[in-house]
């Protein structure tokens, strides 16, 4: 039997024609389009469809852009009858999973994220934050390697992506010495990301008092789908366990690693990433695979995507 989870990305899946297809072949995310365009008064589907002004890439603009484009791929799929049992979101995408499920209203989340997004690069002056990749090595390992490396400022575990992908985060200082000692630990292959928001942090501490206050303007609810929480890995359905993840979940690693892994031992079986790129899936899979668990995984992001996940879903 089907257990589906709907999956949402995060920033760094943007591209430059994302949710272009939706807009042309569905009303219903045209209006999505529309509507978002009204409430941040910019032009979005410049942004997303042409690049337009060279934005996708800035913070700031980057996670509404995510943010509208996961929503419409979400309203197409609803409106099919193809729903979640729970939902789930990568860092800036659990805003997206938490509108989906009714936690909060599209036109209250969606210029908040935009703050969001805004606080976050202002937090830590351009050039002075890094981000990295570590793959093969453990959690443990890769623990160790940040508390040595932190004698030259912050550095820490920001993203359990899988059992041995792991993203670190902190004063560019600190990070490149954390490679080092990663390299030296044995890791298979060490990524510097071009970011330079150290996200998940406690870099991201000003940026999270300041976001607090503008959570605290919006209305949240409590949902019947449930939510599993990026910063305990657990899921939540009341609306202030779901307001108080969001604040602790800017300077606190995101578990995914742990989220869907839980989902999977508790039988989710259908997993559907539901926004621009494939970065989930991926991950997705090597959870799985590494569990020795069998999923069937899908992913909307245009037309073509959306038709191939609607028959699979009709057979798998």
């Amino acid at each position: 039997m089907k257990k589906i989870a709907f999956v949402f990305p995060g920033q760094g899946s943007q591209y430059a024609g994302m949710g272009k297809s939706l807009y042309e072949n569905f009303k219903i995310a045209r209006d999505v389009f529309d509507s978002a365009e009204e409430i941040l008064k910019w032009d979005i589907k410049g942004l997303c469809f042409d690049n337009k002004e060279d934005k996708i890439n800035l913070t700031e603009y980057t996670q509404p852009a995510i943010l509208v484009t996961s929503f419409a791929a979400w309203k197409i799929l609803a409106e099919e009858g193809i729903v979640p049992e729970v939902v789930a979101g990568h860092s800036l995408g659990e805003y997206s999973a938490i509108v989906a499920a009714g936690g909060a209203a599209f036109s209250e989340i969606l210029p908040s994220v935009q703050s969001r997004g805004r606080y976050m690069q202002e937090a830590v002056p351009k050039g002075k934050g890094m981000m990295a990749a570590i793959l093969g090595l453990s959690k443990e390992i890769v623990t160790e390697v940040c508390e040595n490396a932190s004698v030259l400022g912050v550095v820490a575990p920001a993203n359990f992506n899988t059992f041995d992908q792991i993203v670190i985060a902190g004063s560019a200082d600190a990070v490149s010495k954390a490679m080092e000692l990663a390299k030296e630990k044995g890791a298979k292959k060490i990524v510097p990301l071009n970011v330079s928001v150290p996200s998940h942090t406690q870099l991201m501490k000003v940026s999270s008092e300041r976001f607090s206050e503008v959570l605290d303007g919006i209305k949240f609810f409590d949902i019947k789908t449930p939510l599993i929480t990026n910063v305990d890995a657990k899921i939540v359905n009341l609306s202030s366990d779901i307001k108080g993840s969001l604040i602790r979940q800017l300077t606190n690693p995101v578990r995914w690693c742990e989220s869907m892994s839980t989902l999977i031992n508790m039988g989710y079986n259908t997993f559907i990433e539901v926004g621009p790129g494939r970065v989930l899936t991926g991950l997705i899979r090597k959870i799985a695979r590494d569990m020795d668990a069998k999923i069937d995984i899908m992913n909307v992001e245009d037309a073509d995507s959306f038709n191939k996940t609607l028959e699979t879903i009709k057979v798998c």
